[in-house]
């Protein structure tokens, strides 16, 4: 649980007075523009930086004394390997430090990287790294398990096969938060979406619940001949994306902009009318003329 968290560095208030409770067993995604303190909360939440105000309990105990129990794991983006170990050395090292670990052979598995444990760090690739460190984070059988951009550096099939690998931990009941870049993974693994702006919680809720906060539609369609500026004239039209002859139109009044659209341009094809999606949610709720809401 966090409660009035604040964190200053110098005239920059990286974090405002974030309030945030995370209950056993969700998978919860934070969300936000580069600098609007999501960084600086999980490093509060894992006791590497001390807040200014505001208090941090992880079931009950200080971040520190959730970490020495072995409670909560971290998958860092920036956490180093030792170049010169294998896998296998580098994970049975973490356990060593832990009352009750996993077996290295369980979360070599867990993690998808047991065909790597005897390869040295110096000879992994930057998605294997990632891997890597999933192993190092699950290794104490946490209870929280923490992800700071955790498929970073991976291809596609490696972000599915480690999806895949946290929904094996994601069933057993224990709770995750992560930190993504990737709205697509947010919208089809979280449970909960909670999106920060300046240091401050301006939506939380379900992807769905998020995604309501935004009225309007997005209207996607083929208009040869149609400019970027005569689509953006349209009625209602808040945001206009043209490539070729494909059209995305951003509307808030989607039947006044389809009408408009057909009488204007009859041979308009290939017609999409959809809600906007969390994409356009974390455009529109992380702009810097958003008030916020919050749905906690």
């Amino acid at each position: 649980m966090l409660a009035g968290l604040h964190k200053s560095y110098g005239d920059v208030h990286a974090v405002a007075g974030v309030d945030l409770t995370i209950a056993p067993g969700e998978v919860v995604a934070l969300l936000g523009p580069n600098g609007a303190g999501k960084s600086t909360t999980v490093d509060m939440l894992l006791g590497l930086t001390k807040p200014d105000a505001g208090t941090v309990t992880v079931f009950g105990a200080s971040p520190n004394e959730a970490v020495a129990r072995g409670t909560i794991g971290a998958m860092l983006q920036g956490g180093a390997l030792l170049e010169d170990a294998t896998v296998g050395e580098i994970v049975a090292m973490v356990a060593s430090l832990h009352r009750s670990p996993m077996t290295v052979a369980e979360a070599l598995r867990a993690s998808g990287v047991d065909d790597l444990a005897d390869r040295r760090c110096t000879k992994l690739s930057g998605g294997q790294k990632q891997r890597v460190r999933f192993a190092v984070a699950l290794v104490s059988d946490p209870d929280l398990l923490v992800l700071d951009e955790p498929t970073a550096a991976m291809d596609v099939q490696s972000r599915r096969e480690f999806w895949k690998s946290m929904h094996g931990f994601t069933n057993t009941g224990r709770t995750v938060l992560f930190a993504t870049h990737y709205l697509e993974e947010a919208e089809n693994y979280a449970d909960r979406v909670v999106l920060m702006r300046a240091g401050r919680v301006v939506a939380d809720g379900s992807v769905a619940e998020v995604t309501s906060l935004v009225a309007g539609r997005v209207i996607r369609a083929v208009v040869p001949g149609a400019t970027e500026a005569a689509l953006a004239a349209l009625p209602g039209v808040t945001e206009i994306e043209v490539r070729a002859n494909r059209a995305a139109i951003s509307t808030g009044d989607s039947d006044a902009t389809l009408r408009t659209l057909l009488s204007t341009y009859p041979q308009a094809h290939d017609i999409e009318v959809t809600a906007v999606g969390l994409e356009g949610a974390f455009l529109s709720l992380t702009s810097d003329n958003t008030a916020g809401a919050d749905l906690s």
